[in-house]
């Protein structure tokens, strides 16, 4: 199965309608979701007539198998073999109480059958079925074309799309936040409700840099789980201009940092990366959270605890690592383009090529033995999805905006982890981002999933969404 994802179905009849044309359909739906490795919950043609739904009797059966496995259940796949009955189908939605995302499909008819034993309706049925559970105040989605066949490409499309859809409202809404450190006190930026993220479920676990000095300074360097992190870490990436020294104090800390987060059962971490672990321990912590971005646990820089959840979601639509960067410089001239970059925590995924090296802007503070462990690098070309998630606390809710651009090739070098980025009209997204108070960190992804990740947070969690077209 697709990562353990399942789907209730709901198949929509209508009695005066052919009982055939309900049979074949959801057979065909069944097949088709067995071959995209998904799980499926529905009432059997023993449990309901065809194993469908129509009326109030089967409505209940229904709802009460998929409450019985309501652990089980991602989202909801409403199809409508033909007209189907759309009280049936809000109805069960309704007592089934399961808050997951909904999709509606309907089958099509052919011009040369439509006669009254073949012809669906379905096309008139999903309007009415919409209507409904707009009554009953049900949020759903719907597939890109109204009518499609279960073995069309259309089809599979919408159904990659509404697996993104599932993984990303299932995984945000219970997700759990490492803050390692407090916020730089400079750094007005990346500042957050807490209590806003609690009422939309999701929790922030903190931790004080003086636990993790403590714990760290409890290891020795010869302990076999140093041994184990610092091959860890020599086998990520190139350390060779790397001292010893620094590598060591990054396996302590890499190995303090994955105790806490296993302890707390996190999702994803945002870290106080600069100055005091340069000033009392002597190292950068980027390659550590490269580390855990590429093994997707999501970590963002500067306690950028937004941040952090916005690498989850992309991360959950994607199914890849997810980094976080600056909008950084312009491009020249070119008024479409601009460097994205940072000192580097990127995951080592994203490079063309990759070595440890020292943050050269830090280090003209605390000095360059003191600034290794960033990730040093240009970023691989390809299409990328950006996103930004903010808490407004005046509104008392959780805002966003995001879009869809590509990392170009460019033959630019500098420092750190750098790329370009092209997107149409960059200049109205900039204007937008500064003149609503957006953070200058921005998440991304790789691959192009804003349709999903708009509709997951705009349709289901219910937050505000700006998308930059």
């Amino acid at each position: 199965m697709d990562n353990g994802l399942t789907l209730g179905l709901i198949f929509g009849n209508r009695s005066f309608f052919p009982d055939a044309l309900v049979e074949k359909g959801r057979e065909e739906v069944l097949a088709v979701l067995d071959k995209q490795g998904i799980g499926s919950v529905c009432p059997s043609p023993k449990e309901t007539k065809l194993g469908a739904v129509e009326t109030r009797k089967d409505a209940k059966e229904c709802a009460r198998l998929f409450r019985e496995q309501r652990d089980k259940i991602d989202g909801i796949l409403v199809s409508l073999p033909n007209f189907g009955d759309e009280k049936g189908v809000a109805e069960t939605i309704r007592m089934a109480d399961l808050n997951v995302p909904v999709l509606i499909h309907a089958f099509p008819d052919q011009v040369n059958r439509m006669g009254i034993g073949q012809r669906r309706d379905a096309f008139c049925g999903k309007l009415s079925v919409c209507n409904n559970l707009r009554q009953y105040g049900i949020p759903f989605s719907l597939t890109r074309e109204h009518v499609q066949s279960p073995d069309s490409e259309s089809f599979t499309r919408d159904l990659t799309f509404f697996k993104q859809i599932c993984k990303i409202v299932r995984g945000v809404k219970g997700a759990r936040i490492g803050a390692i450190g407090a916020r730089t006190n400079p750094f007005n930026t990346v500042r957050y409700s807490e209590k806003i993220l609690e009422s939309a479920g999701i929790s922030v676990e903190t931790i004080d840099l003086s636990e993790i000095f403590g714990r760290i300074n409890q290891m020795g360097d010869g302990e076999q789980r140093v041994a184990k992190e610092l091959g860890e870490i020599i086998r990520y990436c190139s350390v060779e201009r790397v001292p010893k020294e620094a590598l060591i104090k990054m396996a302590k800390f890499r190995s303090v940092i994955n105790g806490w987060v296993a302890e707390n059962d996190l999702d994803g971490t945002a870290v106080q990366c600069w100055t005091s672990l340069q000033e009392y321990l002597g190292f950068i912590p980027c390659t550590m959270m490269s580390m855990m971005s590429e093994s997707l646990l999501p970590s963002a820089c500067e306690v950028d605890v937004m941040g952090a959840l916005a690498m989850y979601a992309l991360q959950l639509a994607c199914g890849s690592p997810s980094a976080i960067v600056d909008w950084n410089n312009n491009y020249g001239d070119n008024l479409d383009r601009a460097f994205i970059f940072h000192c580097s925590n990127l995951p080592r995924s994203w490079f063309k090529e990759v070595s440890m090296s020292y943050n050269k802007i830090i280090a003209m503070g605390v000095g360059q033995e003191n600034a290794w462990g960033t990730c040093e690098g240009p970023l691989k070309p390809g299409p990328i999805t950006y996103l930004r998630l903010s808490t407004d606390d005046a509104k008392g809710g959780i805002t966003s905006y995001l879009g869809e651009g590509e990392i170009v090739e460019d033959s630019t070098q500098t420092f750190g982890g750098w790329g370009v980025i092209e997107i149409k009209n960059l200049q109205n997204l900039l204007r937008y981002i500064s003149k609503t108070g957006f953070e200058h960190h921005v998440s991304i992804c790789r691959g192009w999933v804003a349709r999903s990740i708009q509709e997951a947070l705009e349709t289901y969690l219910g937050w505000d969404v700006y998308r930059h077209d």
